[in-house]
């Protein structure tokens, strides 16, 4: 594309139109006539949201049909999890951790374990347990075997629609995240990912926190996007790598009160929701930390991988994870410094949860989810979609095969399995090694148009070095020449 062209995208209505600016998308845009023209106008009902809301309802629909296999509704009916692919955590935990017997999670007890989720997760659950009894299911520790099914059967049809909300949300705000990006976010609702992984349990709920949250920063509010996100971390803990990066790019540019409004919002929005249970219940609290804390090599993971090919655990395997986090944060952090022009924030927030995931015990198949938004946001590229999509649902489809022993070949072992790992690892991998080659080299990162600079940065966007950091580079400079 000439600097021309990318102007005229980046003047078009301050959109950026993707047959213009995406090869795969231009060229199948001749199906339909070709690009978009300059003088063409579409019908204004059809606005990119709308168009990114009504793909969205389809993907969901695709994906709550995928899920219709493992719908038993009679105790003692056989239904093959694992062939369907359709396994989901969201009936199950209903009837075994307690809320069938009317039980809040986390602050009852009872003979049943604890909920391993965070505290605002549990109380989405409560709540949607709440619906679930008011619509006319039983609860109570006297259930019957068919009583108790089918409160569950109910308490799913909630959890569909409640997380379709979310989903909503996600793509509304993906679609007004990335100013001028708005049809980006078709990525995101069209996402096969979504259909295998969005009802395996809540994380679309923390999804659609953080989604708010960097819309919220978008829009240079970072007060209400940190109390967003400190909510996205009381529901799952993966916002919390997102301060890491967002601390060194506000150093970097001098946007320090910025940052310490954010994080002092975030620490509100988790205490608010945290304290209370930890104040009532302790040990109840404690179960999700100690939960992730004690695991080993688990489904997913390098380290599950490693079991299976030596049948050990990897040695010392809490400690080397640590220091290599370690390692990945601060070569990131590095990067941000040494960078010739501050990276955008989906970049490195890509990069971290990157690597975060990647050294990780375990990869169950919706922590996707997480990745999914800043990918797009950090690579809005269909080619480079297509390679993560594809990673992303060899690996869901590969560990059902796994669980239900269909990719086992015996004294081999699953190598199917290894192998699905592998690609998806080497898929995300695509991504991260293509964010750092925009990092490195600014001017191929398909975002930064002439006159663009970070649409999802918030305060950070067009924000100038800050005077230390100019200096210090100077006289580096001098240094050299010296």
């Amino acid at each position: 594309m000439t600097v021309r062209e990318a102007r005229r995208a980046r003047d078009a209505d301050e959109t950026a139109i993707p047959s213009w600016l995406d090869p795969i998308v231009r060229a199948a845009s001749q199906a339909v006539g070709g690009p978009y023209g300059r003088r063409a106008k579409g019908w204004t009902l059809l606005t990119p949201g709308v168009i990114a809301v009504l793909v969205a309802t389809v993907t969901w629909v695709v994906g709550a049909l995928q899920k219709l296999p493992c719908r038993y509704d009679q105790v003692g009916k056989s239904v093959d999890w694992f062939a369907w692919m359709c396994y989901s955590d969201i009936p199950l935990l209903y009837r075994y951790r307690g809320l069938a017997d009317g039980n809040t999670p986390l602050l009852d007890v009872g003979n049943y374990q604890v909920l391993e989720y965070p505290v605002l997760t549990g109380g989405l659950m409560e709540f949607q347990r709440w619906i679930t009894v008011a619509l006319g299911a039983p609860v109570g520790p006297g259930l019957t075997e068919q009583q108790a099914l089918d409160a569950a059967i109910l308490f799913f049809d909630i959890n569909v629609v409640v997380l379709f909300v979310c989903f909503l949300v996600a793509v509304v705000a993906q679609v007004w995240t990335p100013i001028g990006r708005p049809w980006d976010a078709l990525m995101l609702a069209a996402s096969p990912a979504i259909v295998l992984t969005a009802l395996i349990n809540w994380d679309l709920f923390p999804m659609a926190l953080t989604a708010v949250g960097c819309f919220l920063w978008a829009k240079r509010m970072p007060t209400a996007a940190g109390v967003l996100l400190g909510l996205g971390m009381a529901a799952k803990l993966y916002p919390l790598l997102l301060l890491g990066p967002l601390l060194f790019l506000c150093l970097r540019s001098n946007r320090m009160p910025e940052f310490l409004r954010t994080l002092g919002a975030f620490l509100i929005g988790w205490a608010a929701t945290n304290l209370p249970i930890m104040w009532l219940a302790p040990d109840q609290w404690k179960v999700f930390w100690t939960f992730n804390s004690d695991r080993s090599g688990d489904l997913g993971s390098i380290w599950y991988v490693y079991k299976l090919i030596t049948g050990q655990e990897f040695p010392a395997l809490n400690a080397v994870n640590l220091v290599l986090l370690l390692a990945g944060c601060g070569a990131i952090a590095v990067l941000i410094m040494v960078a010739p022009r501050r990276p955008r924030f989906a970049q490195v927030a890509y990069l971290v949860l990157f690597v975060f995931l990647l050294l990780n015990q375990v990869y169950s198949p919706q922590y996707v989810l997480w990745l999914l938004p800043f990918m797009i946001m950090a690579r809005p590229q269909w080619r480079d979609w297509i390679v993560f999509q594809v990673g992303e649902c060899a690996y869901t489809l590969a560990i059902w095969g796994h669980l239900g022993s269909f990719t086992d070949s015996g004294a081999g072992g699953d190598r199917l399995y290894w192998l699905a790992v592998i690609v998806r690892v080497l898929c995300e991998a695509w991504i991260a090694v293509q964010i750092v080659g925009d990092i490195l080299r600014p001017e191929r990162d398909p975002v930064r148009l002439p006159g663009v600079d970070d649409p999802g940065g918030g305060v950070l966007d067009h924000a100038p070095d800050a005077a230390w950091y100019r200096r210090m580079w100077d006289r580096n400079a001098v240094g050299a020449r010296g």
